[in-house]
């Protein structure tokens, strides 16, 4: 098996982290309990502006002490390496103690002290790397490509570079093939971004571009995703980020145990998480869509709003029933159509079109736009609600995205909580009902002029 399609699987091996169904269901069946003998849980939860006050204190300890260490000792990368790898153990009690706590997880991997006079970084990041002993082998990857070498060593911007360290090598599969000179220097490029994100950018961002640019997703660069949870903060869901803010003369780099791999295509990416998304594939595939949307010649770039196992367990028995038997596959595909929308991709804080690009578009507050799906003639309307790094995506008012930013070779995956009905209109309004009060016909009567 190739090395390319080696670390693509195990990287999505827990790219998307969906709860069980039995879990999912008892915390449904819990909440409500809670709801009626308690009140709202969601009282005893801290509001948006202290989370976000939360992040904003961190950032500024953060500052205040790992910068202090950092500039002043011998070796930047090394000494950082050194303090994640003896504290790891005490990051990671806290995480099981505590659920994930942003504030609490910033302050154990900073609180490292004041080292005295600050000098200012005498490396570029390339030079970090080459001479860390920690990096050697991802030095040893960069040197093999002269244009990555001056890239990483110029000024034309300062750059980020997410840095695997040589131990995020070893878990690459010993009877792995070597990979090729193209693939690998993809890989590299994927680590590099040409715009600057120290850590307290990196925690109020879900997506970073990068060095690497793919025509499948359009003009645009090819994304990642930064993530937080119970393994920290994480890039892309699995990698995590155990060194930060390494500061170059020319960019900054932070830490990684695992490497980056550009993701597969959507389509595959849905495929490879049959525990998810298996409802999904079988009625794209059972329509021929599933082909259709793996075939990048047709698009550039795209957004798959994509109902998990579970929001299809939510439309009653028997439309699933109709929409699965042999009779229901043509309104089927015009149902699976309406979540598809090509040539334009939305992350939740960025957005490429076909032949443009702006990634400051989406600003913070509130952000709407409609999006044209494959279904002729019908758009879903998006709402983004920015908060520092609080993002809540809803589609159609009501339903919500549950993961936001799978970042796909040709796009991206947004989860939604509920399978996307087109609406019905009503003295030339849309309106939206609950699907439980969805019946066949109603079904039929809205697809009906898409068939």
């Amino acid at each position: 098996m190739k090395l390319s399609y080696v670390l693509p699987l195990a990287a999505l091996s827990t790219a998307f982290v969906l709860p069980d169904e039995q879990v999912t269901n008892q915390i449904a069946i819990e909440s409500h309990k809670s709801a009626e003998s308690a009140g709202s849980a969601f009282d005893k939860l801290p509001t948006k502006d202290q989370v976000v006050d939360s992040f904003e204190k961190s950032v500024e300890k953060l500052e205040d002490t790992y910068d202090n260490v950092v500039k002043c000792s011998k070796h930047a990368l090394d000494t950082a390496i050194d303090y994640a790898t003896t504290t790891g153990g005490d990051i990671s009690k806290k995480v099981q103690q505590t659920g994930f706590d942003a504030s609490s997880w910033v302050d154990s991997t900073t609180n490292i002290g004041s080292h005295g006079h600050h000098d200012p970084p005498n490396q570029t990041v390339y030079e970090l790397i080459a001479s860390s002993k920690y990096t050697t082998k991802l030095a040893a990857a960069i040197s093999e490509y002269p244009d990555l070498v001056t890239l990483l060593n110029g000024t034309l911007a300062n750059y980020t570079v997410f840095a695997p360290v040589d131990s995020a090598f070893d878990k690459i599969p010993e009877d792995a093939p070597k990979p090729s000179k193209e693939f690998l220097k993809k890989v590299l490029l994927y680590h590099v971004s040409p715009e600057f994100y120290p850590a307290q950018k990196v925690l109020v961002t879900h997506t970073v571009p990068t060095a690497l640019t793919v025509d499948t997703v359009g003009v645009g660069p090819q994304r990642l995703s930064t993530n937080i949870g119970l393994k920290g903060l994480t890039v892309n869901f699995y990698s995590r980020i155990i060194a930060i803010n390494i500061y170059g003369t020319n960019g900054v780099i932070h830490g990684l145990d695992s490497l980056l791999v550009p993701p597969p295509n959507a389509a595959d990416i849905i495929t490879f998480l049959p525990g998810q998304f298996s409802t999904l594939e079988l009625g794209l595939t059972k329509t021929g869509l599933l082909a259709s949307i793996n075939d990048t010649a047709s698009h550039y770039g795209g957004t798959i709003f994509a109902p998990s196992n579970f929001a299809f367990q939510k439309l009653p028995a028997k439309i699933t029933g109709f929409l699965f038997s042999s009779y229901g596959t043509k309104y089927l595909k015009a149902l699976l159509q309406y979540h598809v929308v090509a040539n334009q991709t939305l992350y939740s804080d960025a957005y490429y079109a076909a032949d443009s690009v702006d990634e400051n578009n989406i600003p913070k507050g509130i952000f709407h736009i409609d999006l044209p799906t494959l279904l002729e003639g019908k758009s879903l309307a998006v709402d983004v609600a920015r908060y520092g790094r609080l993002i809540e995506i809803k589609v159609n008012a009501f339903a919500r995205v549950d993961i936001e930013d799978g970042i796909a070779a040709d796009g991206v995956i947004q989860v939604v909580s509920d399978v996307l009905i087109p609406p019905k209109r009503i003295d030339r309004m849309e309106k939206h009902c609950p699907h439980e009060e969805l019946t066949v016909e109603e079904l039929k009567n809205r697809l009906e002029p898409f068939i």
